[in-house]
């Protein structure tokens, strides 16, 4: 696939001060997969995200996720190629061995559809997955008028098989191939819940997201909300900062926010932040560093609302932000994905996201496998609270 843009991981590449990245988030494949698609990808819609709602924290110390050998699993596909088998499978088998909990193999179809997804748009049917710590695949978002929701599937509904095939076990990233597929295919899905057992026959569709939404809640607050760092999101939230009314908090809500584009996440960042570190990161014992652009507003009160659906580039952005005492976090526990994978393409033309490193926040933190504790803890009624703490913060009525 020469000249294809890899769009799915931390990887580096040429930004201001040496360093860019992008982040994948693998599990995060499908619609977005949260959308959420895998590692972790952009939001549309497919995909492994986390649930919206609140979430146990990864445990602490869950430690740095394995690693798969690369040469190890170009070998493997390229042997498979020779014998006339398939690349991708043999490549996902040492991958599946080696421990590396984000990597996973994509074929060319799934992996050139990543750049619709990281301007918003995806083919499927509209639903977020996660997968629990049984193994089991449970739906915990439904895009609203897509095929999935005119079926009438809805959050924590748990998929049980896809075409057949069961699901429970797989990644997210796997599920999310299943749900894939052109626009017009249909795709039967058998789902339990309370219990039933309910079947539906659904066709795949061209969905889109905005990544992006604002609105005012009076004159005093206005709220960003932040599905995905997909392309243009991050400049989205700088003009969206500049347009607020003088005097008025922002309400950054990243809440369910699989992350996406680390550079888009670093824009974002820079609109509150004038200049400075957001991030570091290494790639195979190389380390590299993250900036913010100046002339951000740094006298804007800010809140940042977070949950177990935050995660990856969303959480870069709240670590900045918390790292560097710019904003005050409210919510629960992050989800905790903060590792790097960079490509590897195969001989069969598939392409291999392995995990090379980690990236830590300004003051040091590795997020990977713990998260981030917000300052003040709200599940239900987090959005009052974060009001509440704006007021304190001298925002007025």
């Amino acid at each position: 696939m020469p000249g294809r843009r890899v769009p799915l991981c931390l990887r580096p590449r040429d930004l201001r001060r040496g360093a860019a990245v992008t982040l994948a988030l693998l599990g995060a494949l499908g619609g977005l997969g949260a959308a959420v698609s895998s590692g972790y990808r952009p939001d549309p819609g497919e995909g492994g995200r986390t649930p919206t709602g609140t979430r146990a924290p990864a445990p602490a110390g869950a430690g740095k996720p394995g690693t798969a050998d690369r040469d190890a699993v170009a070998r493997a596909a390229a042997e498979a190629v020779a014998e006339g088998k398939s690349g991708k499978s043999a490549a996902q088998d040492v991958v599946s061995r080696s421990g590396d909990r984000w990597g996973v193999v994509y074929d060319q179809g799934e992996y050139a559809s990543f750049e619709d997804d990281l301007d918003g748009r995806y083919t499927g049917v509209g639903l977020w997955t996660e997968r629990g710590p049984d193994g089991r695949i449970a739906v915990t978002r439904v895009q609203p008028d897509g095929p999935a929701a005119r079926a009438g599937l809805r959050a924590g509904d748990r998929l049980t098989r896809v075409d057949g095939e069961p699901v429970t076990g797989s990644t997210v990233a796997q599920v999310v191939a299943r749900l894939r597929g052109d626009a017009g295919t249909a795709v039967t899905l058998e789902v339990v819940r309370d219990g039933a057992d309910l079947t539906e026959t659904v066709r795949r569709a061209r969905l889109s997201t905005e990544a992006v939404t604002v609105r005012e809640l009076g004159k005093k607050v206005v709220v960003i909300k932040v599905s995905s760092f997909t392309r243009g999101s991050g400049e989205r939230v700088r003009e969206a900062v500049r347009a607020a009314p003088a005097g008025a908090g922002v309400l950054l809500d990243l809440r369910g926010n699989p992350g996406g584009l680390v550079t888009e996440a670093v824009t974002a960042a820079s609109a509150f932040l004038d200049g400075g570190l957001v991030a570091t990161y290494d790639v195979r014992g190389a380390q590299r560093a993250l900036y913010a652009d100046r002339g951000g507003d740094t006298a804007r009160p800010l809140v940042a609302l977070v949950d177990g659906g935050t995660m990856s580039a969303a959480e870069l952005v709240t670590g900045a932000l918390q790292d560097r005492g710019r904003a005050v976090t409210v919510g629960s526990h992050t989800f905790g994905k903060g590792s790097v994978q960079m490509p590897t393409e195969l001989a069969d033309g598939s392409v291999a996201e392995l995990t090379v490193g980690t990236y830590r926040t300004p003051a040091g933190r590795s997020l990977d496998g713990r998260g981030i504790s917000p300052d003040l803890t709200a599940a239900e009624g987090a959005e009052e609270r974060a009001r509440t703490v704006l007021g304190g913060l001298g925002v007025g009525p």
